[in-house]
């Protein structure tokens, strides 16, 4: 992680404390952001889905790489450093290994879920109702999604 950690070190820095929002659900702000130090807590709709607290993990990436608004608020558990970076998606374009890197990320999870659906998929044979809720996941993962009136940005499918 020493790349990461060496683009990191130039970046604008900025310091939550705890219940600080870094991103608030359904706004769009083009930053990405690499916690430095602290943990950060991830819900989507109201319901916790993570927890963050890895030094270097990348955080808002999924909007910034569909140009969408954030899917998740994320809020400040303990005080946290966090560097900042604005115009994500042409930061990306300039350094490929940094758009890899987090292309690998963003594939590395989507395995590690698919491979949970799969064993909650065989844990609910025989219950009709959670093996249709299975497939509508595995089939919602393995979708295109729509592209917009405009050039790199995805519409939610469906």
């Amino acid at each position: 992680m020493s790349t990461l950690a060496a683009l990191a070190v130039s970046l604008p820095l900025e310091t939550l404390k705890p219940g600080d929002r870094l991103t608030t659900e359904g706004s769009y702000s083009g930053r990405l952001y690499l916690l430095e130090a602290g943990r950060l807590a991830v819900s989507r709709d109201g319901v916790a889905i993570a927890t963050i607290d890895e030094p270097w993990a990348i955080v808002g990436e999924m909007a910034v790489l569909l140009g969408t608004p954030h899917s998740a608020t994320v809020t400040a558990e303990t005080e946290a450093r966090v560097r900042v970076i604005d115009e994500a998606l042409d930061v990306l374009q300039q350094n490929p290994d940094f758009a890899l890197h987090i292309a690998t990320l963003a594939c590395a999870r989507l395995n590690a879920t698919s491979a949970l659906l799969v064993d909650l998929r065989h844990a609910a044979t025989g219950k009709k109702q959670e093996q249709a809720l299975m497939s509508r996941i595995l089939t919602a993962m393995l979708a295109t999604p729509k592209v917009t009136g405009r050039a790199g940005k995805w519409a939610d499918h469906e």
